[in-house]
């Protein structure tokens, strides 16, 4: 499909532009070889210095024109980063310049640089004056030898910037090395692998697969034996693929960090927990096979052994498997059982941990969860197998002042109220519980111990919920900022006597 600015005209090599609306450019993007050239630099303020540090970085000749040095430019100049004409500027100073900037403090200066460049044809930016240059600067994100450049042709610097930042986010620094790596590998490839489709597959599995694991995780020598591997079997990927467990967070989107997100848009196929909110889901492949593999009451073995099957089932396949789970994978997620599994059947993994719902949830309820005075401490644990005999350590949480954060709590409300009253946790204890934390439709009720069962009763609490136990819990009514208020079950000074009666 040719771009909608091009129309072929006649014989096939024929093109014709068309400048419709907002498809013309009206600069063309471009990248110098500076290396060893002359580059000429007007102006000895902080904005010059401020040039200077990418110019330097390209490895330019820098020779600097301006009456005098600021602090930084003083100091280049001391280590002989450049080279220094004390004088106010004349044109006969960039002859034979490849790239000229105008960087002065004084507008009238500037204007004559950009004539004298413009009446030998050498290109000029003029910094802050759109209309004298003939060349603009781009915002960089460098991972060297990748390099990516962006602009609004000089209209609005600002969101050019908020662009870069945004793409910048997205590139994981591990990309440079992994450029240099397949630089050197480049001509081995060739001769190895002659077909071009063949090649081209060779270099997608390659940059996608355990090379870049390896490469991310600093491990070059690892990076290159993958690469004789894949090379002696001719294909970009070894005879098994990898799994990814990663971490969704509690549901909000923005909260899944950049290596996850990553993660969903490299992967084959997502074996993913019934909780993780359609929001994350979102953001992955929308080509990638999706499976839900959520537990259930009374299924959650049977559905383990399952999640193992097809974890092994398709990495063998050759395929980048990512296994989902809410909140991070290395609590209360039987992440254990999953690695022993694929450490058995030799399948390379990863770990990405998530943001837990102990941190999410207590935050976007407004809740610190240590506080100096009232909780020096937080204790994460889960009653999902209160019923089958695997109770918590209720006499070591009834003495603890530190905060408790309970998980899967919602079904086992009655019995932790009753063993942590009873093994001396004050009935009084502020109590909260966080719905559906981080989502739009979070509800935080706050209580206390001897009123949880209740409390939970009368506002029809359903999970996903959190429980958080402890002088910290209340401060969701003071600090709360999320979604609607906090929701105070307490009970009143007037019920409170009643109960007393």
């Amino acid at each position: 499909m040719q771009p909608r600015y091009f129309r072929p005209l006649g014989d096939a090599g024929s093109l014709q532009v068309q400048r419709t609306p907002g498809s013309a450019m009206d600069y063309y993007p471009l990248f110098l070889r500076l290396q060893g050239q002359r580059v000429v630099l007007i102006g000895g303020g902080a904005v010059a210095a401020r040039k200077l540090r990418p110019l330097l970085a390209a490895g330019a000749a820098v020779q600097v024109v301006a009456p005098e040095l600021s602090t930084p430019l003083q100091q280049a100049l001391s280590v002989k980063q450049i080279t220094w004409i004390a004088a106010r500027f004349a044109p006969e100073h960039i002859e034979g310049a490849r790239l000229v900037i105008a960087a002065s403090d004084d507008a009238d200066v500037n204007a004559e640089v950009a004539a004298a460049a413009e009446a030998r044809g050498i290109w000029v930016n003029v910094v802050d004056d759109l209309a004298l240059s003939t060349a603009i600067v781009p915002a960089i994100i460098d991972r060297s030898p990748v390099v990516v450049a962006v602009s609004s042709g000089g209209a609005a610097p600002v969101l050019a910037t908020e662009i870069r930042g945004r793409i910048e986010a997205m590139l994981d620094h591990s990309i440079g090395p992994l450029a240099r790596l397949a630089a050197r590998l480049r001509g081995r490839v060739s001769a190895h692998i002659r077909n071009n489709d063949q090649r081209r597959r060779f270099w997608q599995g390659l940059l996608s697969g355990p090379v870049a694991q390896a490469v991310r995780a600093g491990d070059i020598g690892a990076a290159e034996r993958a690469v004789e591997q894949a090379l002696s079997i001719g294909s970009g990927s070894s005879a098994t693929g990898r799994v990814l467990l990663v971490g969704a967070g509690p549901g909000d989107p923005g909260l899944l960090t950049l290596r996850a997100h990553r993660a969903l848009q490299d992967a084959d196929v997502v074996l993913y927990d019934r909780l993780v909110s359609p929001e994350v889901l979102a953001m992955g492949r929308r080509d990638a096979t999706w499976i839900e593999v959520g537990k259930r009451h009374g299924e959650a073995d049977a559905i383990q052994h399952d999640i193992a099957r097809l974890l092994v089932e398709h990495a063998r396949a050759g395929k980048i498997v990512v296994r989902l789970k809410g909140g991070d994978p290395l609590l209360f997620a039987r992440i254990e059982e999953e690695l022993d599994v694929l450490r058995a059947h030799s399948i390379a993994f990863e770990i990405v941990p998530g943001i837990t719902s102990a941190s999410a949830c207590a935050a976007y309820a407004g809740i610190p969860l240590t506080a100096r005075g009232s909780a020096d401490g937080v204790r994460l644990v889960t009653a999902a197998h209160c019923q089958t005999g695997h109770e918590p350590d209720w006499p070591s949480l009834g003495r603890s002042d530190d905060t408790l954060v309970i998980y899967m709590g919602v079904a086992s409300i009655a019995n932790s109220a009753r063993e942590l009253q009873r093994h001396g946790r004050s009935g009084r204890t502020p109590v909260a519980f966080i719905e559906n934390g981080s989502r739009n439709n979070q509800r935080v009720i706050v209580t206390q111990l001897d009123q949880m069962q209740s409390a939970a009763e009368h506002h029809a609490l359903q999970a996903p919920a959190l429980l958080i136990i402890g002088a910290q819990a209340e401060r969701a009514l003071r600090f709360g900022w999320y979604g609607t208020p906090a929701i105070d079950a307490r009970p009143t000074p007037a019920a409170m006597l009643r109960v007393a009666a």
